[in-house]
């Protein structure tokens, strides 16, 4: 211990290396489903780039879909990590503000260790610009909502199916990610901290804009 804090044990060799395998496979699947789509990117040619084989391939990932979805898996779990961990005397909407903003605080050392930026908005845009792709992106931005809705109505003491307030919230904060996901990806701009400050601007106006008269401020 130091400082009162816990020192948490270094990984170690044999955990170092299944990393270093899965984060290789991972890079070179965003690498092919980028440059030549990902419907024509097979598993053969991703474990090939990295020399491993199929085998090793689905001990990591269940499939392609999984490869592609995995580093936005990190960020929400690190979001969902957050939002348990926020005072309970925040009101709900505060408490999901400020545990989105610490997440990607924390989270962007951690991205950048797998794969670049760049490659991460390539991705968020290769996404977008595939069918199946988007339609499981709606898929588990619809799974995400209702478990973000669930962990509030706990925060609240609520029931989820009797008041509707947990989900309004949700869906208004949802939506406010999803077009600040939307703007960075087809910016100029693929830095983390840029999707960060957009996306507390944002949601820094989602109060004014539904409470307020705009013709009057």
């Amino acid at each position: 211990m130091t400082d009162g804090q816990t020192v948490e044990p270094r990984p170690g060799l044999r955990e170092r290396k299944k990393q270093r395998t899965r984060d290789a496979l991972l890079r070179a699947a965003l690498e092919l489903f980028t440059t030549q789509g990902y419907e024509r990117t097979t598993v053969d040619e991703i474990v090939d780039a990295v020399e491993v084989s199929q085998r090793t391939f689905f001990r990591y990932f269940a499939s392609k879909e999984e490869t592609t979805f995995a580093v936005q898996e990190m960020v929400e779990s690190r979001f969902i990590e957050e939002l348990r961990r926020r005072p309970a005397h925040e009101a709900p909407f505060e408490a999901m503000r400020r545990a989105v903003l610490c997440a990607w605080n924390s989270i962007g050392e951690a991205i950048e260790e797998v794969i670049t930026v760049d490659l991460h908005m390539r991705t968020y845009q290769m996404i977008e610009s595939t069918p199946s792709l988007l339609a499981a992106h709606m898929r588990r931005g619809i799974a995400l909502e209702n478990q973000i809705a669930l962990l509030i109505a706990e925060r609240e003491g609520l029931d989820v199916e009797r008041d509707p307030r947990p989900r309004v919230a949700v869906a208004a904060f949802s939506g406010v990610m999803r077009v600040t996901g939307q703007l960075w990806g087809h910016g100029v701009d693929p830095s983390v901290e840029a999707l960060r400050d957009l996306t507390e601007e944002y949601l820094d106006q989602l109060v004014p804009a539904l409470a307020r008269d705009w013709r009057q401020g």
